[in-house]
């Protein structure tokens, strides 16, 4: 029995994000890709209309994966610290074990393409780091600290981190990890990130915050 259509285009993302792995530096075609799924190029083309699909295909992969579990972050984890680490760590990990696809956060793997490609990757990050920008933000109403910088440049130097840590990663041939002394270096980013607000919560409002959230 032949696969249904959803398998099909399934096995076609994921042959392309084994070849990006395999073969950086190299442009993927469309037939090396067909190649590598094993139909023609036609049969590729049922599937997805155009190769600027499959990369968008890839995109919404990696959007639904890490946002998805932002929402169980903020949900599960009590303090703006615990989910601006975990949160960060969730990038990190997810570009870890996928490293074929993170040359396409990175931007390596969309050269030549389409420039709304581009832009997808560009609003995903913007995306994440309004993510940041919230948390810490609510910091100040949940646990009466704030940013010892202005906000969206505490949010910045968090995203830039990990930013970093992922290119060194494709630049290395992804031998350099991107988790590896994340943890110590965290800790040093945390030192006087966050210090008291002028104003504090009142008694009461951080656990109304906390429960309007988790409704």
């Amino acid at each position: 029995m032949p696969p249904r259509k959803s398998q099909r285009r399934q096995q076609i993302l994921e042959a392309l994000a084994q070849m990006l792995e395999a073969k950086p530096g190299d442009r993927i075609t469309t037939a090396g890709l067909a190649k590598q799924v094993g139909v023609s190029e036609a049969a590729l083309y049922r599937h997805f209309p155009s190769k600027s699909k499959m990369f968008e295909g890839l995109i919404e992969f990696i959007e639904d994966t890490l946002f998805s579990r932002i929402n169980l972050i903020i949900n599960e984890e009590p303090t703006a610290q615990r989910r601006c680490e975990k949160m960060l760590l969730l990038l990190l990990a997810f570009a870890e074990r996928n490293p074929g696809i993170t040359r396409i956060l990175t931007g390596d793997a969309l050269a030549g393409e389409t420039d709304r490609l581009h832009q997808r990757v560009v609003q995903l990050f913007d995306r994440f780091e309004t993510q940041l920008k919230q948390v810490i933000r609510d910091a100040e109403m949940r646990e009466g600290l704030r940013p010892a910088i202005p906000l969206p440049a505490a949010a910045n130097l968090l995203m830039s981190a990990a930013e970093g840590r992922i290119s060194q990663y494709v630049r290395s041939g992804f031998r350099r990890t991107p988790t590896t002394d994340w943890a110590t270096q965290w800790e040093l980013l945390m030192n006087g990130f966050f210090r008291e607000a002028v104003s504090q919560p009142l008694p009461g409002q951080a656990a109304s915050l906390a429960a309007g959230q988790g409704s």
